[in-house]
């Protein structure tokens, strides 16, 4: 399942969550996001009962994306403990997310 996440729900969905998280930061507008996106989406149902997986539109949420930086999208961060753990910039095969779960777990 993927969860939608928004400037007014991120603290209570991502920060103060016992499970990792993926964050997607993303856009509507941008290309290499809706390739990822159909990737995020299969994680989150692989990885349901594990971690918490969501994206964030970056255009309709600028508070989070500025608190973290975000200036190339699509970028996904991972969350444990309500801190940064990994990060990834661009479009990657969906291993390569698989595996940045995997060692959170």
């Amino acid at each position: 399942m993927t969860l939608e996440f928004t400037d007014s729900n991120f603290e209570e969905l991502v920060l103060k969550t016992d499970k990792p998280v993926l964050v997607d930061f993303w856009a509507e507008w941008c290309g290499p996001c809706r390739m990822v996106g159909p990737i995020v989406s299969e994680i989150g149902e692989e990885y349901k009962d594990k971690v918490v997986v969501g994206k964030l539109d970056v255009d309709a949420n600028p508070e989070v994306a500025m608190r973290y930086g975000i200036r190339n999208i699509p970028t996904i961060l991972f969350f444990k403990n309500g801190e940064i753990a990994d990060k990834q910039v661009g479009a990657v095969p969906k291993s390569v997310l698989a595996g940045k779960i995997e060692s959170l777990l």
